[in-house]
């Protein structure tokens, strides 16, 4: 079944990339001059390379994982001084005719190291050391990929923490997460807008981490009595504020965030004395570190990402539109995805695509060439047969019997889950380009060999679960 899957996708890919390179002067799918013809060879040798994996004794992947790592991260900082600049990055080791990114085999060689880890005896992700270990194991990797530049390939290695969660790690994480997402997103939109002195985002991210404590209280700590006393605490200094302002009393929002806050964080640690509860530690390091967290957005934002990055974010959240710079791939994506229509306008009768309308259409943006050619249909096939191999990789790891095997599918289910979210919600306008390429879709040998050996390791290892149990 997943080998059935592999194999759909793979050809779709092939097919897809054709239609987005489509040449009027030379037809041929099968011309190698082209790209659907490279693409092809590229294929044969992960086919090849997908049946050498298979023949590997599966006691391979598990003994030398952690050298199979450690020569991925030398590849990864040979490449930062040796790889020529191509487009601002430095990604890609040119081997003679061929070029390769270590970015896109760093993936397996990680998920592999992971694993050995967690099959280790006696690990745990409660013992810190083991959880420090495993962390600098994810983000050894991805601090070496953005020293060449490519932060979008860097990211991919965040979506380990959902298999860290499946292995135990406290769902709070992926809450901070989430949280640290919202008050980034909100104060960068809201940051052009003032009131009074103060910047609107500054002042709902406040809004936010108290309304966060006041839930932290209820949900966590199970203690309603006290976030209902916050929250009422919160209405009547909005009331009084709303008094004031009324009666043309100039109010600086910020400082009465800061202060309740400050207030907040007293009355916690008032209740922690009165009931020793480490939970109410746990929410007031949150506030801190959320009200930390807040002060750095603008450093981050405005001094560390890159104008190009800002100027994506700022499109992507609807602060500015620049159809003719930073927003011009995504427009011009939308407008091919929506002439699709429901049934699309029939392999080869992209107006858009056919024209070279879209930047990187071949690569990074081919969703929008299934998208205006197959349509709705199309489109929305391509993400039922991602997440059906999704769903099939979670099932393969749960009926693992080594904990080596169920984590590295994870790790796969993990990494093809963001790999498949971000280029599609990049590609119709809901996340920034960062440039991460669709799987088995994307024109490129580097990442269709590493997808392939990513999935067909999981398969190997599953092979031999009977024999290792």
């Amino acid at each position: 079944m997943t080998v059935i899957l592999y194999l759909i996708l793979v050809f779709c890919g092939w097919v897809s990339i054709y239609a987005a390179s489509y040449d009027f002067d030379n037809a041929s799918i099968f011309d190698f001059a082209e790209r659907s013809g490279k693409q092809l060879m590229w294929i044969g040798f992960s086919i090849l390379l997908a049946f050498m994996i298979l023949m590997v004794d599966f006691r391979v992947y598990e003994t030398y994982a952690y050298l199979f790592y450690g020569i991925i991260i030398l590849l990864l900082v040979v490449t930062i001084f040796l790889a020529p600049d191509i487009k601002g990055s430095r990604s890609w080791l040119v081997l003679g005719p061929v070029s390769l990114q270590p970015a896109e085999f760093a993936k397996f060689a990680t998920a592999l190291a992971l694993a050995r880890s967690f099959g280790t005896y006696g690990f745990s992700l409660k013992n810190k050391r083991d959880l420090f270990r495993v962390v600098l194991m994810i983000l050894l990797p991805m601090a070496l990929i953005i020293a060449q530049k490519e932060t979008g390939s860097a990211l991919v290695f965040a979506s380990l923490i959902f298999m860290l969660y499946r292995e135990g790690l406290s769902g709070l994480f992926l809450f901070y997460g989430l949280c640290a997402i919202v008050y980034f997103v909100v104060a960068v939109k809201y940051s052009g807008d003032m009131w009074g002195t103060v910047a609107a985002g500054e002042v709902l991210v406040f809004i936010l981490i108290l309304l966060v404590v006041a839930g932290m209280l209820w949900l966590y700590q199970r203690n309603g009595r006290a976030a209902r006393y916050l929250l009422l605490a919160y209405l009547a200094i909005a009331a009084v504020c709303g008094i004031l302002v009324y009666f043309g009393v100039e109010v600086n929002a910020l400082y009465v965030c800061v202060g309740t806050t400050v207030a907040v964080a007293v009355y916690s640690l008032v209740l922690y004395f009165s009931s020793r509860s480490l939970r109410i530690l746990t929410i007031l390091a949150t506030a801190i570190v959320s009200v930390a967290f807040l002060f750095s957005v603008d450093y981050a934002f405005n001094d560390v990402l890159e104008p190009h990055q800002q100027k994506r974010i700022k499109v992507a959240l609807g602060m500015e539109e620049d159809l003719r710079g930073a927003g011009y791939n995504v427009n011009q994506s939308k407008i091919a995805i929506g002439s699709g229509g429901f049934w699309g306008k029939g392999l080869l009768n992209g107006t858009q695509t056919k024209l070279k309308y879209v930047p990187e259409q071949d690569t990074d943006f081919i969703f929008c060439t299934i998208g205006e050619e197959e349509g709705f249909w199309g489109a929305a096939g391509v993400v039922v047969l991602f997440v059906t191999l999704i769903f099939r990789v979670i099932a393969i790891g749960e009926r693992q019997y080594s904990a080596f095997g169920r984590v590295y599918a994870y790790c796969v289910a993990s990494i093809l889950f963001f790999h498949l979210a971000v280029n599609v919600g990049m590609v119709i306008g809901l996340c920034p380009v960062i440039g991460i390429p669709l799987p088995f879709f994307s024109y490129g040998g580097s990442s269709l060999w590493g997808f392939t050996i990513l999935l067909f390791v999981l398969l190997r290892i599953d092979a031999s679960r009977t024999e290792r149990h």
